[in-house]
């Protein structure tokens, strides 16, 4: 039952957001959950350098994260679109929400690739299956969490933002509709 006057893709933009803030949230606690499930193996430390047994745990918690931060950032840039800018003159020249549009364009790229190094990181030093020893660990995997909530931050405002521009130039440039001639009358 429709109610007068509403739209049917009024949900869209609440229910998209609320995906890639869940994902990216879910992520950033698997990764939070994989360092705890690290630091839980058996390390000795001397000085920097740290021998430890890996732990699957903190192997498929941070394989999780991964995926799930690279799942968030495609399901904001496939529904966003594509609203870049092409030139340091055609960006003096946009409106505000194509310029908000492409500056969280661009962090949430910087984010992604940031929060997916770490998390990798974290993921290839627990995939062996024997003890191993080198510098002593760097939190890979809860600063990659973190990443992945600031992530979220940008991944939603590049949505929120391009659905915007996308509004702006539907108003601006209305679809033009053609008519079909009609047949000449005798």
């Amino acid at each position: 039952m429709e109610m007068k006057g509403q739209n049917k893709g009024q949900y869209m933009i609440p229910l998209v957001c609320f995906s890639i803030i869940l994902f990216d949230l879910i992520a950033g606690i698997l990764g939070i959950q994989a360092e705890i499930a690290q630091n839980k193996v058996q390390s000795l430390t001397l000085w920097i350098v740290e021998c430890r047994d890996p732990s699957y745990t903190a192997f498929k918690l941070g394989s999780a994260a991964a995926i799930l931060l690279a799942f968030a950032h495609a399901i904001a840039n496939l529904l966003g679109g594509c609203h870049c800018v092409q030139s340091k003159q055609e960006l003096e020249t946009v409106t505000y929400n194509k310029r908000l549009a492409f500056a969280s364009l661009v962090l949430s790229w910087i984010t992604l690739v940031i929060g997916f190094c770490l998390l990798t990181a974290g993921v290839l030093s627990n995939s062996g299956s024997r003890k191993s020893c080198g510098v002593s660990h760097h939190r890979y995997f809860s600063i990659g969490g973190v990443v992945c909530f600031i992530h979220a931050m940008f991944a939603v405002c590049y949505y929120v933002s391009a659905t915007a521009v996308d509004r702006e130039e539907k108003k601006l440039n209305p679809p033009v509709h053609q008519s079909v001639p009609s047949a000449p009358q005798p």
